[in-house]
């Protein structure tokens, strides 16, 4: 028993940056951030940006460009050791570029808004005393298993993947070089990594409004059993159902939680740009790589399942759709797990206009009802919304546009291998010569 309380203890936690050690132990790892969790004496944690940090993000910012680099001069690449074809060149190059500009985006935003992130959890960690004024102690230790289940989620997918590409080319005496596997390697985790970031900073937004909703909407059930009524007891009993955060008794009055949900919304809308800012063009670059890695392991794979194919290759079919499936099915992970992170805290934010109105219609105070509307005005003006640099937004939409794009650009890729004589491969003419041939023989 005692084994298992002190197992049970580890995954409990009761501070915003004890919950995101973990997450915050792989980035500082990974160079994806310049902070790392310690502990003061008094038991309280907080955030603490190092030399070794930023020294560590310049690290591999060079390894980053020198990898990258050089396969791009030799044109080698993982994908060049399953085939090669003009199309397949233009698109293994494309990929290598936008790694390139994917990673030093990420890096970059890493030195350079490294205060955005820090002035997103500051907000976070201050909230714990408006929560605290409305009777609500907030418990971290959803978030910390939220971050560490994603951690080992995405670690997972990303281990099984990487070795069974290496198992796979190791069988046919395939050995890469050094900067194709460093290239492949950074490239897929970098990402991997900070999607995870993004989610469970998005996952705490979901959180707190959670508690928002549900303070009001224990509000709403406290009118209609007529257990609460306005301004007559200065004792209030104010039960918040969300799964981490206690059951407690208040003394205020209607109005002053509303004040204080105000706020503390308010916070959490500020805290959500703040965010935003940081992550909004890695957000575009991901989303960018993952887009045109999908495209092309689409035209691939459908390619040689359709017969269209007449590659020379090593690889046997089931081998070859094996693994450019399974790269695209790990970029298809990569984006609905930005989408859905993004959405539920959007979601939770909608929620709450509708709360407060259905309050609205129930109240019979004055003042409580010029709190509400005070409230109703600030949610038309303050809305949790995620951007990739301002181009598009981050949610469910998303889907649409993307299945949209993919047809189309799949379409062409197909059109162009059926419209070309010996389809565009090796051994055959280039599509300039093709071309040249056909308007010889025409005249």
């Amino acid at each position: 028993m005692s084994a298992l309380r002190r197992v049970r203890k580890y995954f409990i936690s009761s501070q915003v940056y004890e919950a995101l050690r973990p997450l915050f132990f792989l980035t500082f790892l990974y160079g994806l951030t310049p902070f790392h969790v310690v502990r003061r004496k008094m038991g309280e944690s907080y955030l603490k940006m190092s030399c070794f940090g930023v020294f560590n993000i310049f690290i591999y910012i060079c390894l980053c460009g020198f990898c990258y680099i050089s396969s791009l001069r030799q044109g080698e690449s993982i994908v060049g050791y399953f085939f090669r074809t003009e199309i397949s060149t233009i698109g293994d190059r494309l990929q290598i570029f936008n790694g390139l500009i994917a990673g030093a985006v990420i890096y970059t935003s890493a030195i350079l808004k490294r205060c955005k992130l820090l002035g997103t959890l500051t907000i976070l960690h201050s909230l714990d005393t408006n929560f605290s004024n409305i009777g609500v102690r907030v418990k971290y230790s959803r978030i910390f298993r939220y971050s560490l289940l994603v951690l080992i989620f995405k670690l997972l997918i990303l281990g099984v993947y990487f070795v069974g590409v290496f198992r796979l080319l190791v069988s046919l005496d395939v050995t890469p070089s050094f900067c194709v596997c460093m290239t492949f390697f950074l490239q897929h985790s970098v990402v991997s990594i900070a999607i995870c970031l993004f989610c469970v900073i998005a996952f705490s937004f979901e959180r707190r409004l959670s508690i928002i909703n549900q303070v009001l909407k224990n509000l709403a059930h406290q009118w209609d059993t007529r257990t609460l009524k306005a301004v007559a007891q200065k004792q209030r009993s104010l039960q918040c159902l969300d799964s981490f955060s206690m059951y407690t008794i208040v003394t205020k009055d209607p109005a002053e939680i509303i004040q204080e949900s105000m706020e503390i919304h308010h916070l959490i809308c500020e805290a959500a740009a703040t965010a935003n800012k940081y992550f909004t063009y890695q957000l575009l670059t991901i989303i960018s790589i993952a887009f045109l890695i999908i495209v092309f392991d689409a035209y691939y794979v459908l390619e040689t399942l359709l017969g269209k194919s007449k590659r020379e290759s090593k690889f046997k079919t089931v081998e070859f759709v094996t693994f450019f499936s399974c790269q695209m099915i790990l970029y298809l992970i990569a984006i609905i797990s930005i989408v859905e992170g993004s959405n539920r805290a959007i979601k939770k934010s909608e929620k709450t206009g509708g709360i407060v109105h259905s309050l609205l219609n129930k109240t019979k105070s004055a003042e409580v009802k010029e709190k509400l509307q005070q409230f109703s005005m600030q949610l038309m003006h303050l809305k949790i919304n995620f951007t990739a640099a301002g181009l598009f937004n981050i949610d469910r939409t998303l889907y649409f546009t993307i299945s949209g794009a993919l047809t189309t650009y799949l379409i062409i890729l197909l059109q162009f291998t059926s419209n070309s004589p010996n389809n565009g491969y090796g051994n055959g003419s280039s599509c300039c010569e093709t071309f040249s041939n056909m308007t010889n023989h025409t005249l």
